[in-house]
């Protein structure tokens, strides 16, 4: 088994692949987004997802279930008004509405352990629905 990280409070393990696929993300900007999911029966958070370096926000809002909990970090790149190039991490933890209960608990109890794995994280966002991590609400956030 490969090597992974556990995280206390719930006995889930993250793989290396997901901290991996994060590096590679932030420092090499081979990604522009990855999302994780939760193998119950493995006990693993895995990667579900990666986002090719052409593919963007809408992409990522495309790839996350209407009806199961996921995590996601998005690889923002802005402009500043002083016109200087920027990029700024956002977590994002995708618990929509028609997910089932136990679900949104386990995703809620394993959030932080997965986010101190990925180190570099700027902005944690909780979304329930696309319009709260909508690009605007990405936007006013990166200011």
């Amino acid at each position: 088994m490969a090597m992974a990280f556990k995280m206390a409070t719930t006995g889930m393990w993250v793989t290396d692949e997901c901290k991996t696929s994060f590096m590679e993300m932030k420092w090499k900007k081979v990604h522009r987004f990855i999302v994780f999911k939760i193998d119950e029966a493995s006990r693993l958070v895995t990667v579900d997802k990666v986002g090719e370096p052409g593919e963007g926000y809408d992409e990522l809002a495309a790839s996350l279930p209407a009806d199961d909990c996921r995590y996601a970090v998005f690889d923002f790149n802005f402009v500043t008004t002083d016109n200087c190039k920027k990029s700024k991490i956002f977590f994002i933890a995708w618990s929509p509405s028609a997910s089932r209960i136990r679900e949104k608990m386990l995703y809620a109890t394993s959030k932080e352990g997965l986010r101190r794995a990925l180190e570099g994280i700027h902005y944690d966002m909780q979304a329930t629905d696309p319009t709260e991590m909508g690009m605007d609400v990405i936007k006013d956030r990166a200011k």
